[in-house]
């Protein structure tokens, strides 16, 4: 049975009167989720209080919801864990692949990466010595960048300003050709595209669940580790529940088994129960699905933005196999029009230094959605209602 969104869409707590698209920044509130948080806090922590991490499984939260997790971005089950930040994630991911290549010196990137990737990468490399780097070359260029000096391609499968999708089962190939490992980073496609990460031969995947997973604020993150590096890989951060036996309080760190090394410090339980009722969300959808709607609704807004709005300048791929689930455009007073925008109701964001960026979720977007925020905008920028002080006053979040 095709995937019936119009269900997915009550499923969720939207308010009234706003169009929103901006599910690729925060995900919005799952239905389900205050009741079962209600229950995590009530019944499980108030009344079990630290019973709670047997009778109530907290402790295998983190690799329950792994699995179900692992659907979404085509992993084998028992090789995704729950926990930390997504950062964190990122050095755990990068220093394994580094020790796993150990004659190799070069983290390859691109400038089209999050920057919080590119930190880390810095950080872990000044952390290891003058002999490690971090190389990043535009987007495009990527794949002729990847040689014999690379030790591990980190890439973001969705670049999150434009959109431009890269391809991952090409992009790992010429990895492993080369004898590097390939590391991938799902912040902006896992729930929103159809990702790959057995079939495309990632080595190492990372993501955070609160974008278009609706974990809320804060949510998790989530490694995955292929199963030809499961008993291999060690973690730089080798954290106590990713012992052996945590309970054994033994002195001497034994990374446990397979994916389990992966964690780090407790799990984060009422946010993890959060996931866990927003999850249900993604039982009756069928990842092809999601994919095509994204793609016709996306389609849609470039259409109707460029037909109302020819001050705007396309920013994301035209082609839909190169782009996830978001468009950006540019605009040389992005961040007021995008002030405006949410003024009257449509909610998307901005990104420096001139990007308009709009997030498309079929599990609650459709095309009256998509055909509102067209006009709205198209009457802004008509107007220059975006023209005055208090939308041109930056936030600390924007």
């Amino acid at each position: 049975m095709p995937t019936d969104f119009s269900a997915t869409r009550a499923l969720f707590d939207l308010p009234e009167g706003v169009i929103y698209l901006d599910g690729n920044s925060l995900g919005p509130l799952p239905r389900a989720v205050p009741a079962r948080l209600q229950q995590a806090a009530v019944d499980e922590w108030g009344q079990m209080l630290i019973t709670g991490w047997n009778k109530a499984g907290w402790m295998d939260l983190p690799t329950r919801l792994g699995d179900r997790i692992a659907r979404l971005i085509g992993a084998e089950a028992g090789h995704v864990v729950l926990g930390d930040t997504l950062s964190i994630k990122v050095y755990q991911a990068l220093a394994s692949s580094l020790e796993m290549n150990p004659k190799r010196r070069v983290i390859l990137s691109d400038t089209g990466n999050f920057p919080s990737d590119l930190y880390m990468a810095e950080g872990l490399c000044r952390t290891l010595g003058p002999d490690y780097s971090l190389k990043t070359v535009a987007p495009e260029d990527v794949l002729d960048a990847i040689d014999e000096s690379v030790a591990v391609l980190m890439i973001t499968e969705v670049d999150y300003r434009t959109g431009r999708r890269h391809d991952m089962a090409a992009l790992t190939a010429k990895a492993h050709a080369v004898g590097a490992l390939a590391v991938w980073d799902l912040a902006h496609s896992a729930g929103a595209t159809d990702v790959k990460v057995a079939e495309g031969k990632a080595d190492f995947a990372v993501g955070c669940t609160y974008k278009y997973l609706n974990s809320g604020p804060g949510g998790p993150a989530f490694i995955y580790v292929a199963p030809r590096h499961a008993e291999v890989a060690r973690p730089a951060l080798s954290g106590w529940l990713g012992h052996e036996a945590p309970f054994a309080f033994d002195l001497n760190y034994r990374p446990g088994a397979g994916i389990e090394r992966m964690r780090v410090g407790t799990p984060p339980v009422l946010q993890l129960a959060a996931l866990d009722a927003a999850l249900d969300v993604w039982d009756g959808v069928e990842i092809a699905d999601l994919r095509a709607r994204s793609i016709e609704l996306c389609e849609a807004f470039i259409k109707g933005v460029e037909a109302a709005c020819p001050g705007l300048e396309l920013a994301t791929p035209r082609d839909p196999a190169m782009r996830g689930s978001q468009v950006s455009f540019r605009h040389p007073e992005g961040y007021a029009v995008m002030q405006a925008l949410i003024a009257r109701g449509v909610i998307g964001d901005f990104r420096a230094p001139d990007i308009l960026r709009f997030g498309f979720t079929p599990l609650y977007i459709g095309l009256a959605e998509v055909e509102g925020a067209v006009k709205i905008l198209a009457e802004i920028l008509a107007t220059n209602a975006w023209d005055r002080p208090e939308f041109k006053t930056r936030a600390k979040v924007t």
